[in-house]
């Protein structure tokens, strides 16, 4: 557009090797944008400002989150094409597991036997996650509902091995299982010494829940917890911001609340955990 007023448009054109129709097109289009580029610039922007908000998340997972938070429908293939253009790309890690390793157990490996999890509370996975926030060292115990991966309960401990992070969680699961004595549960965890104590598995009989556990050396077996992990660590200090400017405990307590709901979940159709609870227990009474 600057040589043009230096040089003759034709000569240009013949440099380029273009027509002057197709020279005069396209700067007719850059003054006269049609609603179809105005759309896509206006929806690029929206990614950007939901990329900067959360930047641990791909292309799939935003447009969910956009769709959840302001009702606008875009086609999976279309935000890839927003976000390609902006240069949006998930800046999570993402984890590589071990194989599979010996069979094993403390107590035998129920997911394993391929059961058929159809409604709440019926299978629950738990697994303990560390990290640090201003030098202090944190261990966060979930609990997750493998049905519609809503954590069901979770504790934090600023205390290295804290046995009492896995016993707290685990009798507010308790406590939530009493709402439904009715569901016969699942629980499974790995071979980690509190999960094997004496302590912990002595709770379980009692309120009829069954202990699973996980190959030695094969985080796999959980592997929906493990990917779990994974996210929230990233989304924790990506996305929250979690500085440890307020209590740790009151951002873990918010992060919860939002992972549960209003995060969509591509496992659940890009739902969140309550919204997939909800909308089964409401299509079951229908019935």
């Amino acid at each position: 557009m600057e040589l043009s007023g230096e040089f003759p448009v034709k000569l240009l054109c013949e440099m380029m090797n273009i027509r002057r129709s197709s020279f005069y097109a396209w700067k007719k289009k850059l003054s006269r944008p049609s609603e179809r580029t105005k759309n896509l610039v206006s929806n690029i922007q929206l990614f950007q400002e939901y990329h900067l908000r959360f930047p641990s998340h791909g292309y799939r997972w935003l447009n969910a989150k956009l769709r959840l938070d302001t009702g606008l429908v875009l086609s999976d293939p279309y935000a890839h094409k927003c976000c390609k253009i902006a240069g949006i790309k998930s800046k999570a890690k993402h984890y590589q597991y071990k194989k599979p390793g010996a069979p094993g157990r403390v107590f035998p490996n129920l997911l394993l036997s391929e059961i058929q999890i159809n409604g709440p509370l019926q299978c629950i996975v738990s697994d303990m996650t560390a990290f640090y926030v201003k030098g202090v060292y944190y261990e966060l115990t979930l609990y997750m509902d493998l049905w519609n991966n809503e954590i069901v309960s979770h504790s934090l401990s600023s205390k290295r091995g804290d046995r009492m992070t896995y016993i707290s969680g685990l009798q507010d699961l308790i406590a939530l299982k009493q709402q439904y004595p009715q569901y016969e549960m699942i629980l499974h965890s790995d071979q980690g010494s509190v999960y094997a104590s004496k302590a912990f598995n002595d709770l379980l009989p009692m309120y009829s829940i069954t202990h699973s556990m996980s190959r030695a050396g094969t985080p796999t077996d959980n592997a929906a917890m493990e990917a779990i992990n994974g996210w929230i660590k990233a989304e924790l200090f990506m996305d929250f911001h979690v500085t440890g400017e307020k209590s740790v405990e009151t951002e873990i307590d918010e992060y919860i609340n939002f992972f549960n709901e209003q995060r969509p979940a591509y496992s659940l159709n890009y739902l969140t955990p309550v919204q997939y609870r909800e909308s089964n227990l409401i299509a079951c009474a229908d019935r």
